[in-house]
Formats: structure tokens, C-alpha cells, sequence
């Protein structure tokens, strides 16, 4: 299965291109802006190939199966970056995986960006709240098969492999891994149970796949 990873120059997008890269039954191709950013991609084992959220980008879907989407503007960008990036970008990159009849769509949004009115947004992170809220809802219209990752604060740290994962987490309070994420967002390419769904992730105990099952 070729994958492409949008925002593979990320912190985030840079994990996900290495665990695809280690599983034999991905090929992981890396979406940056520019060629100056290859050589990252390929010393983690993925294809560079160029695309701007900004302009166009369809060229980056040739022979393309699926599509993680770990690009994001970051909540202090501004407004207009957030809108761009975050929300437009996101749903140019939708609607090129269906005209392109991309088997899967795995989206990395944010805990809570299901339900805007369950969360006590800051002023600064309004935008991109609202940006992640109107991704995903495009994404879930589409027609798509897909999975939305929903984190919760995220850490440098070393992945645990556990977390805990539902719709609507009953608590939100906690952190995860980028790891983890980065896992969670590779495994979903295939788990059935985040067909077509929205999971929100926090680290936790259980074992990533029994959560995942569970969720």
C-alpha cells in the first residue's frame, strides 16, 4: 500500500513516515514543501515528493492508496495560516483523495474538535478549533473511508504503546506521545474498528490495540 504523508516534515508526520517505512507492507511517501527537505524524508526511508497545502499539490497523489494528513499550522500561526492550513488545505487534500479514489483517509486532528460547545477553547486556540471542526466534518461527508485521530496535548517522549481510546473520552484530562499518535494514526490504515469513525486518545494503561478495539 503507497501512503502518503502530508506534513511529513513535522514532528509528528516525520514518526509516522519511519514507522511506515519499518512495516513491510507500507510504502511511505513524504509530502514537503521543498526540495531542501528531501533528504530528512529519505534517511527515515520514505519517497520525498513535493506539494504545498498552499497551492497545488495533486501531482503528490500519483499512485497513491492512502492518505495520513499530519500537516498543521499550530494554534500561534494566526488566523489566516490556521484557516489555510489547517481547514482549507485539509479539505483540498479530501477532495483530491476522492477525485484520486484513495482507499483511505486517516485525519490527525484534535480532542474535542468533534464537539466545539464539550470543550473550554482559549481565545488563541479558537481558530484552530474551528479549522480542525470543519476538516473533520468535510471529511466525514465525503464518502471516504476514513479514521479521525483526536490527541489530546502531545509530548516528546518516549511511546508507551498505551493509551486509551473512545468516541467521546469521559476524561480528557492528560497527555500523549507524538509516538504514539504516530502509531495510532499508522495503525488505523487498516484497523476496521476506526473505519468511518472518530477516536479520541490519551495515554493510558491499556494496551494500544485492546483500546483501539475497545474505542
Amino acid at each position: 500500500m503507497d501512503v502518503l504523508v502530508i506534513g511529513a516534515n513535522g514532528t509528528t508526520g516525520r514518526l509516522t513516515v519511519d514507522k511506515l517505512a519499518k512495516k513491510n507492507k507500507y510504502y511511505a511517501r513524504g509530502m514537503v514543501r521543498t526540495e531542501s527537505q528531501f533528504g530528512e524524508i529519505e534517511k527515515l526511508g520514505g519517497l520525498p515528493v513535493l506539494g504545498n497545502l498552499e497551492g497545488d499539490f495533486e501531482k503528490a497523489y500519483e499512485e497513491v492508496d492512502a492518505v495520513i494528513f499530519a500537516a498543521g499550522s499550530g494554534g500561534h500561526t494566526g488566523p489566516e495560516k490556521t484557516k489555510s492550513v489547517d481547514e482549507e488545505g485539509a479539505i483540498k487534500a479530501i477532495d483530491l483523495a476522492v477525485k484520486k479514489g484513495v482507499k483511505k483517509f486517516v485525519m490527525l486532528s484534535a480532542i474535542g474538535a468533534g464537539d466545539l460547545s464539550s470543550m473550554d477553547i482559549s481565545d488563541d486556540m479558537e481558530d484552530y478549533y474551528k479549522a480542525k471542526h470543519a476538516a473533520d466534518q468535510h471529511l466525514e461527508n465525503s464518502g471516504l473511508n476514513y479514521s479521525i485521530i483526536r490527541p489530546g496535548l502531545l509530548t516528546d517522549e518516549k511511546g508507551t504503546d498505551k493509551i486509551r481510546a473512545a468516541e467521546v473520552l469521559d476524561d480528557r484530562q492528560g497527555e500523549i506521545t507524538r509516538s504514539d499518535v504516530a502509531e495510532v494514526l499508522v495503525l488505523a490504515l487498516d484497523h476496521e474498528n476506526l473505519n468511518n469513525k472518530a477516536v479520541e486518545i490519551l495515554n493510558d494503561e491499556e494496551d494500544m490495540i485492546t483500546a483501539l478495539n475497545r474505542a
